[in-house]
């Protein structure tokens, strides 16, 4: 007798091919790991460190199955943002917002700020200290086998994200 891919297990009585309502218990749970968080800060300097802290708490309490190597260029992403935001952004945006979203296979850092200038990503000047941050940025995410952008938000200001895969592609 085939099974039609259902396994051994016992079979409903009836007619077993009728299409049925689908149970609670038949619907994707997300694992435990999985959900959105967010966290704002002022736009001043030692909200860099809190919000590199914040995340990596966030990420070992939620028990996210990522490895130490991808954790590391995450939290160089979330200091790079959070920094551009505090440089360029406080004067229009007294508050700005870092989120973390967790899926089953990838994490997803974002910062948001209401200044509404779209940076772009510097290439290398070998004279100038400082405004490479997000080469930086792209650069870890391309490594990592992610994908980072910059979007306008509906107020005005900008969110820049981060979305890595948390099984990577290639190593730091």
């Amino acid at each position: 007798m085939d099974d039609h891919g259902r396994g051994p297990g016992p079979r409903p009585e009836g007619d077993a091919g009728a299409p049925r309502e689908p149970l609670e218990d038949d619907l994707p749970r997300p694992l435990p790991y999985e959900g959105v968080w967010r966290f704002t800060a002022a736009p001043v300097d030692a909200s860099v460190p809190q919000a590199r802290h914040a995340v990596r708490d966030l990420l070992l309490r939620q028990g996210v199955p990522i490895s130490d190597d991808l954790v590391q260029g995450l939290l160089l992403i979330v200091s790079e943002l959070v920094t551009n935001a505090v440089r360029h952004a406080a004067l229009l945006s007294p508050v700005l917002a870092v989120e973390v979203a967790v899926g089953a296979e990838w994490v997803r850092v974002s910062v948001e700020d209401n200044h509404p200038y779209r940076p772009t990503a510097l290439e290398t000047d070998h004279g100038r200290t400082g405004g490479r941050g997000l080469l930086l940025v792209r650069e870890i995410t391309r490594e990592a086998g992610g994908v980072c952008d910059v979007e306008h938000t509906a107020s005005g200001g900008k969110v820049i994200w981060a979305a890595l895969p948390l099984k990577p592609t290639r190593l730091f």
